[in-house]
């Protein structure tokens, strides 16, 4: 069996569960599981942070999913429903909804279901991308405390720049004015917001990337908010090639040796979610100690220097991003972020899942 795969360790999830939670003592979690767990697997996922109060999602097959396999936490949609059918589904399931234009309330005010649905009134208060304009928000919330099909409603928004210079307080001003007397309980903070600004925390936070052992904020590693990364990817050398001055490796030549080189190839590829554009001296463990990536990534493999590590050969263990090497280490030198990779994971990759404390 080919080596490569990635083992997600549940008790990481449990632990940075518990920072978040220690963060926003006076907030209710709702962990972000949208994007098959952000790659880690959903079921695993979920598993793993099910001392959350809530679970958020993005569509309606993730939500029964959930429902199914005995979660009764808050679910919720962000994006809420996509059509008016999917209602009477959302309702019978118990979810939660994101309203966010008024085509959704009307398909609420329209629907005949047998009991209410709670939903999540989100602002567009600067990030430009879903919600109501702060002009109209009030208006949003009176149409649906009119609405028999509608139950719970609680208020939300996004920050742009939770994690930059900008920060939120401009777009939480406008937020709390438009607001103002408002009988709903709030969710604002995303995983950013929870460390760098407290004064969002308010009923609700929105816990994504930070429980999967990644950052939010560039350059301020996760272990600084003492996270554990909860997914590894491992694979091993399956080759090694011995290159003199002036040879190449890999497709285009895109690394020529300037000295003689000792070259692994490592059974890991773009096809299983490594990054194609890597570029050398992309950061990589092999037999535990730290070395870099060479030449182009091919769809199933990757070359490693191994030159300066005598000890390493054949089927010695290769570790891509993980418990060793922070994936926001090899984003960076990637010119992306942590959440692609992790996100990226191939389904061809096996995912061992370990359940620990």
């Amino acid at each position: 069996m080919r080596p490569i795969v990635a083992t997600v360790d549940q008790g990481a999830l449990r632990h940075n569960l518990n920072i978040v939670k220690s963060s926003a003592p006076q907030s209710r979690v709702m962990a972000v599981v949208k994007a098959n767990g952000y790659g880690h697997g959903l079921l695993a996922a979920a598993q793993g942070l099910a001392a959350a109060d809530g679970f958020a999602v993005l569509g309606l097959n993730e939500a029964v999913f959930l429902r199914d396999a005995g979660f009764r936490q808050d679910i919720l949609m962000l994006e809420g429903v996509f059509s008016a059918d999917e209602l009477s589904e959302v309702e019978a399931a118990g979810i939660s909804v994101v309203v966010h234009h008024d085509e959704q309330i009307s398909m609420l005010e329209s629907a005949r279901l047998s009991s209410p649905v709670a939903v999540y009134v989100k602002m567009n208060n600067g990030m430009n991308r879903l919600g109501f304009k702060p002009e109209y928000y009030a208006g949003a919330i009176s149409r649906l405390a009119a609405c028999n099909n509608v139950g719970r409603i609680t208020l939300m928004t996004h920050f742009a720049t939770a994690d930059e210079g900008p920060g939120v307080a401009a777009p939480l001003a406008v937020f709390h004015q438009v607001t103002a007397g408002m009988p709903y309980p709030v969710s604002l903070a995303n995983s950013a917001a929870i460390f760098r600004h407290p004064e969002t925390h308010a009923d609700w936070i929105r816990s994504g990337i930070m429980l999967y052992g990644a950052t939010a904020i560039a350059g301020i590693p996760a272990s600084t908010y003492q996270l554990r990364p909860a997914m590894t990817l491992t694979s091993e050398i399956i080759a090694i090639q011995d290159i003199l001055p002036g040879e190449s490796v890999g497709y285009g030549n895109r690394f020529t040796a300037s000295r003689k080189t000792r070259v692994g190839i490592v059974a890991c590829g773009y096809a299983d979610g490594y990054p194609r554009h890597a570029p050398n001296g992309t950061p990589v463990m092999v037999a535990g100690r730290m070395t870099q990536t060479i030449g182009r990534v091919s769809m199933d493999m990757l070359f490693v220097d191994l030159t300066d590590i005598a000890e390493a050969g054949l089927h010695s263990p290769v570790e891509l991003w993980g418990a060793q090497l922070p994936v926001d280490a090899v984003a960076e030198k990637s010119g992306t972020i942590g959440y692609e990779l992790l996100c990226a994971l191939s389904p061809r990759v096996p995912v061992k899942v370990l359940n620990h404390g």
